[in-house]
This record gives C-alpha cells, structure tokens and sequence, in this order.
C-alpha cells in the first residue's frame, strides 16, 4: 500500500513538535512552525529527499530561527514574568519522555534558562543536548562550521549552566506533598505552608498582564507562605485541582467548572516544595486546553 504524503510526515510530527517546542517555547507558534514544514515537505521533489527525517528537522530549525527574534522582541516587552506555554506530556505530545534526561529538557526550568541564549545558540543547544546531533551534523543544518558549533555550544553551555540533577522524578510521596501543600493554600493555613516549602523556594506567576497575578517571583518558603495564606482562600476556594503531567514532571490543572484557569508545575527536592511555575495567562492556556478538552 502506497502512503500518502501525510501519512509520511506523521511519523516526524512528534519529534517535530518537541523540537519546535524547544525552541519557542510555544506550543502554538510550534504548531504552526510543524505546519509549514509540512506544507514545504508535501511540495517538494521527497524522491530527491534520501533522509526526510534530517531534511524537515532543518526546516523545522530554520523556521523557528525566523520567528525566534521576533519572539525576543515580544518577551521584551511582556508584562510580568514570562513562562513558557505549558504542554500535557502525558498524552506523548512531546515523544517520549523516558528518562531524567528526557524529561529535564522540556522541563519549564529549563526553557526558561534557554531564554538566556541568542537563538543560533538555542538551535545548537538544543540538537546537541535534546536530540544528540553531532557538531557535523548541527553544523549541516545551521550552515555553519563544525568549528563555529562547537564554539556556539560551549558558549550555550556557559550561559545555561552545567547539566545538574534539576530534575527529581515524580512519586507517590510528591503527590502527597502536593496534595498536602493545596490544602494548606486553600484553608490559608501559614504554619502547614511554612513546614512544606523549602526556604529558598521560588514561586514565578504568568498571567501576562490578562490577569491577577504575582507580576515579579516572590522569593522565599516564608514569602510564599504568606501569599499563599494571605490569598489562598479567596482565589483557590472555587477551584478544582487536577493532578496533570505538565512538561514532563507533576503539575496542576486548575480548572472553575469547565473553564481551564491555569496549569502550574511544582517542583519538588528532598520531601519540600522548592518551586512553583504558574501559568494562568489565558492565552498560553489554549493549546493545553485543547488536550485536556480531546482526553
């Protein structure tokens, strides 16, 4: 049976996705980037095309280097702190997120620290770290020498940090803590919320300006906990919060009846909250609202 063209580049869409993803920090604007490398895929002469999945991870990378400077400009001028669109990786959305690995590179900790980096950086960052691209190969997709590669990756990897254990797989026991921790929020309950943020803890709010929210990180256990104590009740008393995977590690749905309000990862290290990323900017909402509308 002859496959037709869409059918061929299914295949790729997954690992295209992720790449797009990865490199925006949008699943929307990653969509459309995955879009137009299928529209260039099911133009041209695929008898011509030895390696399709090469040929459309280069236009893929290509495409998001042209949005990624205009993108730059918007986050300048974004209103608040800016998270990246959260995606539901449960659902494979992102391939497979097999491993610490795997999952530390689509973590929202992570796409925030890419945000430091120029975007031919970002590009190399990402096929070296994300999908093991070898610097001949990166050099093949970015036009560059492998020479000028391994220039802009160790640079990327100054500005980024040394890989580190970021990431803490999800647990029963996390579940708990989280569970624990929305409580404590929700009854405005100071005390329970001291003993379960770390005191170093940071908490990022995303809500662009569309609505109420932190606009700077509040930082420290005690500060959380008296944001939390001091509006808990009020904003989270008519809320239901679902345990959802978000980019790879435990997060929240929080949903008012039918309507998805916000989605927010927390991470956890050694049995305490040591952060927590919530995104409520009704915007960066839409395509997580989709999946969880199609589950």
């Amino acid at each position: 049976m002859t496959t037709t063209t869409a059918e061929e580049f299914e295949v790729h869409r997954p690992r295209l996705f992720s790449l797009a993803y990865q490199l925006l920090g949008s699943a929307e604007e990653a969509e459309d980037a995955v879009q137009d490398a299928y529209l260039r895929y099911s133009g041209a002469d695929r008898a011509g095309i030895e390696h399709p999945a090469a040929w459309l991870a280069k236009v893929v990378t290509n495409l998001c280097l042209n949005r990624l400077t205009s993108a730059r400009a918007r986050r300048e001028r974004y209103v608040g702190t800016w998270l990246p669109e959260p995606v539901v990786t449960s659902d494979g959305t992102l391939g497979p997120l097999e491993s610490a690995e795997q999952r530390e590179a689509v973590s929202m900790a992570m796409l925030v620290l890419l945000e430091r980096l120029t975007p031919t950086e970002r590009a190399v960052y990402v096929l070296r770290e994300a999908f093991g691209y070898g610097h001949r190969e990166i050099a093949g997709v970015l036009e560059l020498s492998e020479a000028n590669s391994r220039q802009l990756y160790r640079r990327a990897v100054r500005r980024v940090g040394e890989p580190q254990a970021r990431f803490e797989p999800a647990s029963e026991r996390q579940e708990e803590l989280v569970t624990s921790f929305i409580t404590a929020a929700r009854d405005g309950d100071l005390a329970g919320l001291e003993k379960l943020l770390a005191a170093d803890a940071t908490w990022w709010s995303d809500g662009g300006g569309k609505v109420t929210a932190a606009r700077w990180p509040i930082e420290g256990g005690l500060g959380i906990a008296r944001f939390l104590a001091g509006g808990g009740p009020k904003f989270a008393g008519g809320l239901d919060f679902v345990p959802t995977e978000v980019n790879g590690a435990l997060g929240l749905a929080s949903w008012a009846g039918d309507t998805l309000v916000g989605l927010s990862v927390v991470e956890v290290r050694d049995g305490l909250v040591t952060g927590v990323r919530a995104v409520v900017n009704p915007d960066k909402l839409a395509f997580a609202r989709r999946q969880l509308t199609r589950t």
